[in-house]
């Protein structure tokens, strides 16, 4: 055995241990459970936060932060980008059939839409409540521009209703993230060649660490930007565009149905 191949050996070992601690946070039922609670929680106090301007300006204050331009304005890319290969891999492992990988897949389209019908909706609001002006004190009233884009594009201001994009987008992804990444806690990669094994523990915890940096950021939208109403009607709408398809919806017949768990598999077969 090589240097480098030791030195690969031991580096898989660490991930090995990495993917076997996030999995047993992700099997205790309260990790789960309180989830989605916190997000309302720091939602909250973040905008109490703000209100009583506590926390002094940082470099997460501007948007131009390395995190928010090449990551959360990409947000739902990343998300799809790490997501799409973990759930090909992961779901394979209890059915190679073509339409159970295919309902599977068709979570991430329904995701896609209800990412898509609310940020275009966000937009929407904002064009249909605002106006174009010179400069931030809205002194100068522009109206030959009807369209936050047009007004941007002539390098004026537009306000509108800004419903927090940013706070849909990231809790609404962790979510999601959280519930199709449920299998691996269940899945037995001893059984998978190395290579498989490998790839799907990597995608495994980079999908763990951009569920961790989804919930930074938000916490610093929370504490940063917007106002309270429009922070919670964004945190709103993430929530519940995973609660009416992950608790409701899903647990229909004419669905893409819960992602798998061999568990709940076993006990129906000796039921």
């Amino acid at each position: 055995m090589t240097a480098i191949e030791a030195n690969c050996g031991v580096n898989m070992a660490a991930v090995d241990v990495i993917v076997d601690n996030l999995v047993t946070l992700w099997r205790i039922p309260a990790a789960r459970h309180y989830f989605p609670w916190i997000f309302v929680l720091i939602s909250v106090v973040g905008s109490v936060v703000k209100e009583l301007e506590l926390v002094p300006p940082t470099y997460f204050s501007s948007s131009r932060n390395v995190l928010n331009m090449y990551f959360v304005k990409v947000s739902w890319g990343w998300t799809l980008l790490l997501l799409t290969p973990f759930l090909l891999l992961s779901n394979s492992s209890f059915s190679r059939s073509a339409s159970f990988l295919g309902r599977r897949l068709l979570s991430l389209a329904v995701a896609t839409a209800v990412w898509y019908v609310c940020t275009e909706t966000f937009f929407y609001i904002e064009d249909l409540t605002g106006s174009c002006f010179e400069t931030g004190t809205v002194d100068v009233l522009r109206e030959q521009f009807t369209s936050k884009s047009a007004c941007r594009h002539a390098g004026l201001r537009w306000q509108g209703y800004d419903i927090s994009g940013h706070s849909f987008i990231l809790s609404y992804s962790a979510l999601f993230i959280v519930e199709e990444t449920a299998p691996m806690s269940s899945m037995k990669t001893a059984g998978l060649s190395a290579l498989p094994r490998t790839v799907l523990n990597l995608l495994y915890v980079a999908l763990n660490l951009i569920v961790i940096l989804w919930v930074w950021m938000f916490a610093c939208t929370s504490v940063y930007f917007h106002d309270l109403v429009q922070k919670w009607l964004g945190t709103t709408c993430g929530l519940l565009g995973w609660y009416l398809t992950y608790r409701v919806w899903y647990l229909m017949p004419l669905s893409p149905g819960l992602p798998p768990q061999r568990h709940l598999k076993e006990k129906k077969q000796h039921a």
